[in-house]
């Protein structure tokens, strides 16, 4: 392991903790931390490649968070880049929660803490506000792609489907128009052969 590698390995360790230790709320509340660090702090991934690895990771089973930090680990440093971003991103909560549960009974008795979660709880809400309005300034502005949020949201908000059921049928509305692209696409390429044998 070169002095370059090792040097982006312990970065990307760096960056991690420090995500992990200072983001309350879960997943979604780390994603414009995730995103501020490694696009415009670090310049280690685009914001598009950010909404891919977003997909991803949603996608794929596990906390939101720790997939990203799995996929960016892996996208600046292969497979070491990869254990030191998952294992960075996860501590904070370990030590904390560790803490917490040997003093869970007399932890859930102080008023203040139930305060301070109600006040943690509407701040993770305007950062999961704000990621979604930046992330969406980097997506591309189709008919389709407005559709395909808009139809999730409302499949989300308003009934009993779970996440995993509104991800699979974005997934499959995708990959359904990509097959229709390459099939129109196909005819499109035989017309024109056809128009130049002539």
């Amino acid at each position: 392991m070169n002095a370059d590698y090792a040097g982006r390995v312990r970065k990307l360790f760096a960056t991690f903790l420090r995500i992990g230790a200072f983001t309350f709320g879960g997943g979604y509340a780390m994603v414009p931390l995730i995103e501020r660090e490694v696009v415009e702090g670090r310049g280690w991934v685009t914001h598009e490649e950010v909404l891919d690895i977003l997909g991803i990771a949603e996608a794929t089973p596990g906390v939101i968070a720790v997939n990203m930090a799995t996929f960016v680990g892996y996208r600046v440093a292969g497979f070491w880049g990869s254990l030191a971003a998952t294992v960075g991103v996860v501590m904070p909560s370990l030590v904390i929660i560790g803490v917490i549960a040997l003093f869970f009974e007399r932890f859930q008795e102080w008023a203040w803490v139930g305060y301070a979660f109600a006040g943690i709880r509407a701040g993770v809400l305007v950062l999961i506000i704000g990621a979604v309005r930046k992330l969406g300034r980097h997506s591309r502005a189709t008919i389709f792609n407005f559709a395909v949020g808009v139809g999730a949201f409302v499949l989300a908000a308003f009934s009993s489907l779970g996440a995993v059921w509104v991800i699979l049928m974005a997934l499959a509305a995708g990959m359904l128009l990509e097959l229709w692209r390459g099939r129109f696409d196909a005819k499109a390429q035989r017309t024109q052969r056809s128009a130049k044998k002539k």
